[in-house]
């Protein structure tokens, strides 16, 4: 259930952030060049102001694989007398999702160094000494190692809006104190994450750049003039499996970049000549397939070339033909298979999105007989029709 307070929701966060400086001396703030890290980051050094608590350490892990605006924007709010830069362009593994048969992009490789697609800063950390080579996990090695053991939380620029998985893992249960909009990155070191706009629509995100004249990546400007929907306007990454509609325009927006893009990224080019549509399953069953589970499996034995990714996706949906057993969840299920497949995402990232709809869990709580959300049955779309009534008489 949404509680609605009497403040709006610039104030409650410059209220969650003045919390964050009560109880940590150390804070790091993420930056992705997007207008979410942008808003959190101008209101944290708001607050830093005013508590003398300047500079501020503000993090970016530059994938390489970046818009020139990105790159721009980020310069910018590196070099800032408020900031304490930590701009990192190290060697590490990207996951490559415009390509079949490179699963990574092994970014700022020095041996494919006239090849970069931007030049490194004069500032930017340029070694990787935190002892993980994998984008997902460098975050919480640099946290441990940047702040030694001491208490430190990190501050991102994460909404809910889009996103239901997010919006349950971020309103249901605490991760420090009273505080559910956060994570915990290493309780026992207390390490943690916090997302002080997590409640933010897109439209307050605009407001508060508007309102304050904060500069803010010219790359929307562009997406808005080229029609690219609200939510495929990602600025990071070019070759990650929810950027992967980036490619399609690329070419039109930044030719530049795109060049450059096309010589580093394996499968680059061939994802520019698709229809926008072609890594998202489609809304109606192709006629030759007689059910989805068919056509699920004809794109996994077809298209995934790789034999490991193939039986790794394999195991994967046998796992999940013993939970979601019923036509309607098993049709959804397919489909995220499906999505999986037709983006290279071999890290599942697409199909745990789905898994963690709240749907889902509400039809594995019916299924499995679990005490605690009942009111919810008569309203899920997984659970049959004639359990659905039931429940509404009962």
């Amino acid at each position: 259930m949404r509680i609605y307070l009497d403040k709006n929701v610039f104030d409650a966060t410059i209220e969650r952030i003045e919390f964050l400086f009560d109880e940590f001396n150390n804070i790091i703030v993420g930056f992705s060049g997007g207008k979410d890290s942008t808003v959190v980051l101008e209101l944290t050094l708001m607050v830093a102001k005013r508590r003398n608590r300047l500079p501020i350490k503000v993090m970016w892990i530059d994938q390489e694989a970046e818009w020139e605006a990105t790159v721009e924007m980020a310069e910018y709010e590196m070099t800032r007398e408020e900031v304490e830069p930590l701009w990192l362009q190290m060697p590490f593994n990207m996951t490559n999702n415009a390509s079949s048969f490179s699963r990574f992009n092994y970014c700022w490789d020095p041996e494919q160094k006239d090849l970069w697609i931007h030049p490194q800063h004069p500032i930017s950390k340029k070694v990787n000494d935190y002892g993980v080579s994998r984008f997902h996990e460098l975050f919480g090695a640099i946290i441990d190692k940047e702040f030694q053991g001491h208490k430190a939380c990190y501050i991102s620029g994460v909404r809910t809006e889009e996103s239901p998985r997010r919006n349950m893992g971020l309103t249901q249960s605490a991760c420090y104190k009273y505080i559910t909009w956060g994570a915990k990155l290493n309780h026992k070191k207390e390490l943690y994450t916090f997302y002080p706009i997590y409640d933010w629509s897109y439209t307050d995100v605009w407001k508060a750049i508007l309102d304050n004249d904060w500069k803010y990546n010219k790359i929307y400007d562009l997406y808005y003039n080229y029609n690219v929907p609200i939510y495929q306007m990602r600025v990071s990454s070019l070759h990650h499996e929810t950027a992967l509609n980036s490619l399609t325009h690329i070419q039109q927006l930044e030719p530049q970049t795109w060049e450059r893009l096309c010589a580093r990224i394996g499968g680059a080019n061939t994802v520019k000549h698709l229809n926008k549509n072609s890594f998202n399953c489609p809304k109606e069953l192709p006629y030759m397939f007689q059910s989805w589970k068919e056509y699920a499996y004809y794109i996994i034995d077809n298209l995934v070339v790789d034999n490991e990714n193939k039986e790794k996706v394999k195991h994967q949906l046998s796992l999940l033909e013993k939970q979601f057993t019923h036509p309607a969840i098993a049709k959804d299920m397919y489909r995220s298979i499906i999505n999986t497949v037709l983006s290279n995402d071999w890290d599942f990232t697409r199909l745990n999105n789905w898994r963690t709809n709240p749907n889902v869990g509400i039809y594995l709580s019916w299924k499995n007989h679990r005490k605690g959300k009942e009111h919810l049955f008569a309203k899920c779309p997984y659970i049959p029709e004639e359990e659905r009534i039931k429940w509404k008489m009962s």
